[in-house]
């Protein structure tokens, strides 16, 4: 992707002049333009390092220019891009590696050991909580362990329903392979179009089917790990009793425990039947217990969220305008997806049924089918907003179903409190269960002259506020170093000794992601 920017460049575009026109209205406009080109220090390593990096991978592996360094620096979240748009990239990592097998893995991870060299591993490079900047202290340098020459499909079970990937495939790559077998993953994060099947399992990622086909983690079967104290080859069943699933320690461990060289996971076949339909609904209470009825029901269809007041009337639910009148209240898209075209209607029947049941005004299609054309497309809209001096960020929770609203209201009048009376804080409601449901909510904002200051206050506010009202601080966008005091808070004082003990055995140098997810 871009250093400054989400995404393919191509893909970008300047703010609309009547958008532009309704943001100087609202919250002002600044034009903030990027400075898009950046000397970087040259590396820290010794050339003695450098040889010894070059003699395990070959020369062509051990990179050093300041474009491939310039696009390993943090991730995509709002300050990651400001530091890098004003010019600041000095957690760039010394060298980029790129190993092609578990054994090179093993062996740069052994070498990082003995030279006290900290270890980012790296895939699509999408983290929004600092999940790729390291800590420096104590180190001789930092290494970026780049997986993208891990592409592979390596095993396609069809009796059981299962394959084993390679870790650097991309979301695309990943399901074109599947394709070819007539499967799917059904897993589609808002950044799957770079995020990587390494990167998924190590934040326990979420995507847009959850409620059809689940959250990652729960895909995921077995796993393949290097760590500096050698091989974990975790899930050798659907389903045991023997003791703690150690599975669960490396999922969502975003590289502090391991680089993981192999992913087992269950797919599905492909659908041949895709319906995206919009449902109104007078409120975002009268939404939410529609979902929570679906959902206690067993009804649940392959994609399910629910816009909030807010975030309908500006028109992000559906990301595109497709014309006539805009719906009020609050805009629901539910989507069905299947093989079997009399299996998705019957479903499909269903559901209808309920929601019409709990209050819901069915749209029809056109606006679900202008969702799934621009789901992945919002980051882009961030950019342009940032040119212009705008504060916008996103943030998420999850809480059980009795306690959405006051953790709605709770994170909502912390940001505004921070932010000021101009902030436009719109939430809507990504991933659902039986028991509870996340909280998506993107901030808009003035960036003012300190943007940075300005966000850590409000993001601390309301990442307090989700620890106050008994919420967990992330659903998928998983702790990196940004939520990292707060998580600490969640699991508690003994919770923070356990991981530490498992950074310890694991880890004992502390070589990899330091500074990164554990308290």
């Amino acid at each position: 992707m871009h250093p400054t920017r989400w995404g393919d460049p191509a893909e970008a575009a300047l703010l609309p002049q009547a958008t532009r026109d309704l943001v100087e209205l609202v919250l002002g406009v600044r034009d903030s333009p990027a400075i898009e080109s950046v000397e970087l220090p040259g590396s820290s390593l010794s050339q003695e390092v450098l040889a010894e990096l070059r003699a395990l991978l070959g020369d062509d592996q051990v990179v050093l220019d300041d474009d491939s360094r310039r696009l390993r620096t943090r991730g995509k979240s709002t300050p990651d891009l400001l530091r890098a748009r004003a010019g600041d990239l000095t957690d760039a990592p010394d060298v980029v590696v790129r190993p092609g097998s578990h054994d090179e893995v093993a062996a740069v991870l052994d070498l990082a050991v003995r030279h006290r060299i900290a270890v980012v591993p790296f895939g699509g490079g999408t983290s929004v909580t600092g999940g790729l900047v390291a800590r420096r202290e104590g180190f001789a340098g930092v290494l970026s362990l780049d997986l993208c020459r891990f592409k592979a499909l390596r095993e396609v079970d069809k009796v059981s329903m299962t394959v084993v990937l390679e870790p650097g495939l991309r979301g695309p790559e990943a399901e074109a392979l599947l394709a070819e077998h007539d499967l799917t993953l059904g897993h589609f994060p808002q950044s799957f179009e770079y995020a990587t099947i390494r990167g998924f399992a190590a934040t326990r990622s979420s995507g847009q089917s959850s409620a059809g086909y689940g959250r990652f983690d729960a895909l995921v079967v077995g796993l393949t790990v290097a760590t500096p104290q050698g091989t974990l080859e975790l899930g050798s069943s659907p389903a045991n009793a023997a003791g703690p699933d150690l599975r669960q320690l490396v999922l969502g461990s975003e590289g502090t425990l391991g680089v993981i060289t192999a992913v087992r996971v269950r797919v599905r076949h492909r659908p041949t039947v895709k319906v995206y339909e919009a449902w109104q609904f007078d409120s975002f209470a009268s939404g939410s217990d529609a979902m929570r009825g679906l959902a206690q029901a067993n009804l649940l269809p392959t994609v399910i969220r629910l816009s909030d007041e807010a975030e309908t009337a500006i028109n992000l639910a559906s990301q595109s305008d497709v014309g006539g009148a805009a719906p009020t209240g609050c805009l629901m898209i539910v989507g069905h997806e299947g093989t079997d075209p009399e299996l998705v209607e019957a479903r499909r029947g269903l559901v209808t049924g309920q929601l019409e049941k709990l209050g819901g005004a069915n749209l029809g299609e056109e606006r679900g089918r202008a969702w799934e054309a621009g789901r992945f497309h919002a980051p882009y809209l961030r950019d342009s907003l940032l040119d212009v001096g705008v504060l916008v960020e996103t943030l998420e929770t999850a809480t059980f179903w009795s306690n959405r609203e006051r953790l709605y209201d709770a994170v909502k009048q912390a940001l505004t409190a921070t932010l000021g009376e101009k902030t436009l804080a719109l939430c809507h409601i990504s991933h659902v269960y039986e028991t509870g449901c996340s909280l998506y909510f993107t901030v808009a904002a003035p960036g003012g002259d300190a943007p940075l200051e300005t966000w850590a206050e409000a993001k601390a506010a309301a990442t307090q506020a989700m620890i106050d009202a008994g919420a967990t601080v992330t659903h998928h966008h998983a702790v990196g170093s940004d939520h990292r005091p707060w998580f600490a808070q969640e699991i508690g004082p003994v919770g923070v000794q356990v991981l530490r003990a498992v950074k310890r055995e694991l880890d004992p140098a502390g070589i990899l992601n330091p500074g990164v997810m554990v308290p």
